[in-house]
């Protein structure tokens, strides 16, 4: 009977410095606040105004997003966060994808009568 030994030096476990292959093969992971980072921003500023005023603003802000949050738009107009940006102070920003928007993921256009008619089921 073989039996086979481990030994634990340092030349055996993983290296915890990172090198161009672990770079490449796992991705960094970024913290919540640096991906969710408006939300994060939104959030922290609730706080604020909450600790100064009390609650009643924080609490409007967050119903008027609510409310915008669920406002639909007709199906033949392109999507877009424009009312939430207005709220949250984002409109006056560029960022990312503003200038790095590509036009290949935008939403294919089709005409807005065949869309309605199709939705209310009118054949023609």
């Amino acid at each position: 009977m073989e039996v086979n030994q481990v030994s634990a030096s340092k030349d055996s476990l993983p290296s915890s410095e990172p090198d161009c292959l672990t770079a490449l093969a796992l991705p960094e992971i970024l913290p919540d606040p640096v991906i969710y980072y408006d939300e994060y921003k939104y959030m922290q500023d609730l706080q604020m105004l909450r600790n100064q005023m009390g609650l009643a603003l924080p609490l409007v802000m967050c119903m008027e997003r609510f409310s915008v949050s669920q406002t639909r738009r007709l199906p033949f107009l392109r999507s877009s966060n424009l009312m939430d940006d207005v709220l949250t102070g984002r409109c006056s920003e560029i960022s990312f994808a503003d200038y790095l928007k590509r036009p290949d993921y935008e939403q294919p256009q089709r005409s807005p009568h065949i869309i309605m008619e199709e939705l209310l089921g009118i054949r023609i």
